[in-house]
């Protein structure tokens, strides 16, 4: 059984620093290139490919989701499945992300004629400009490396990282350039919470005020005890005679007072409560809610929800609502 070396962190710490010095470089050599690969990206009139095989594939696949999840439409073409009817992908005019450390790679090489025949624009992500794939392309973006991370220089490690880096930054770059929005952005992901918290908002996921413990200021705390246990939702909120929010009580609060008085059931809420606490508005995304719970010195768990224009509380949202899938 082998036994882990010693200096294992070590190593993991030189091999990260030594692909972010590898991205620091390739970021310097940015230049007129990476703004050609925009330009014939956003002037495509259909979509953009994506091609690699091996290590670039498996980049090659993330950068075209990437892509495709930020404005630009794009589909990935395996290198060695193109000649086997994946090449049917292709409209005329579609531009093609070439990536390849070498530049040689053969099952990429054997593509560019078919490529021109689609009047495809070639854009080569290369470790060596002067390489076969490099010479062939439209624009060309260095993606080289001094070596790669790992102890035996062998592994994609540095290599891999500065190509996913650079397609990263093209695809920052052609949202930028469209102006694509966090809605728009919303709408390619609503399955996760990025959906949720982007789509949804908290009027819809929030408790009404007849399912939440509420109660007057001038209630004891037995009543509010009785009111939480009644609707355990984590909080009650101290309400005046027309609904408005005066206050908010929590299980911690209650635990906090517990630990220092000897007897507090008799005590009024309003010498207990939480005086003017933060709220969400219903209308409010719950990416907003959430941070107005996270986002703090001390975080929150429950927030009262308020209407705009009446000031009356009208529910509560706890952080668990927010995170938890809708399979309605």
């Amino acid at each position: 059984m082998t036994r882990p070396s010693t200096d294992s962190i070590a190593v993991g710490r030189d091999v990260m620093q030594a692909e972010a010095s590898s991205i620091e470089m390739a970021a310097a050599r940015l230049g007129p290139s990476f703004k050609a690969a925009v330009d014939t990206i956003l002037a495509a009139p259909s979509k953009l490919v994506v091609c690699g095989i091996g290590k670039s594939g498996h980049i090659g696949a993330k950068l075209a989701a990437s892509f495709s999840s930020s404005g630009t439409p794009a589909v990935f073409l395996h290198a060695a499945e193109a000649i086997h009817g994946d090449l049917g992908v292709y409209q005329p005019g579609d531009p093609t992300i070439l990536l390849s450390k070498s530049g040689s790679t053969a099952e990429v090489l054997r593509l560019i004629p078919f490529f021109k025949r689609f009047q495809s624009p070639i854009i080569a992500i290369v470790g060596k400009i002067d390489s076969p794939i490099g010479e062939a392309a439209d624009i060309v973006i260095d993606a080289s490396v001094v070596q790669e991370a790992d102890p035996l220089n062998l592994m994609p490690t540095s290599s891999s990282t500065v190509s996913l880096a650079i397609g990263d930054a093209l695809a920052a770059a052609l949202a930028k350039a469209r102006n694509f929005t966090a809605e728009e952005f919303a709408s390619f992901h609503p399955g996760g919470q990025l959906g949720r918290n982007l789509l949804m908002t908290v009027d819809a996921v929030m408790h009404p005020i007849d399912s939440v413990a509420c109660v007057p200021r001038n209630a004891s705390l037995r009543d509010v005890v009785i009111e939480m246990t009644r609707t355990p939702l984590g909080a009650a909120c101290v309400l005046s005679d027309e609904g408005f929010l005066e206050g908010i009580i929590t299980d911690g609060d209650i635990r906090r007072i517990l630990s220092t008085e000897a007897d507090i059931l008799e005590q009024r809420v309003h010498a207990c409560m939480t005086p003017g606490p933060v709220f969400a508005r219903p209308e409010m995304t719950l990416g907003e809610a959430v941070r107005i719970m996270e986002d703090r010195p001390s975080q929150i768990s429950v927030l009262p929800v308020v209407e705009q224009d009446q000031g009356r509380c009208i529910g509560l949202i706890r952080l668990h609502d927010a995170y938890q899938p809708n399979f309605s």
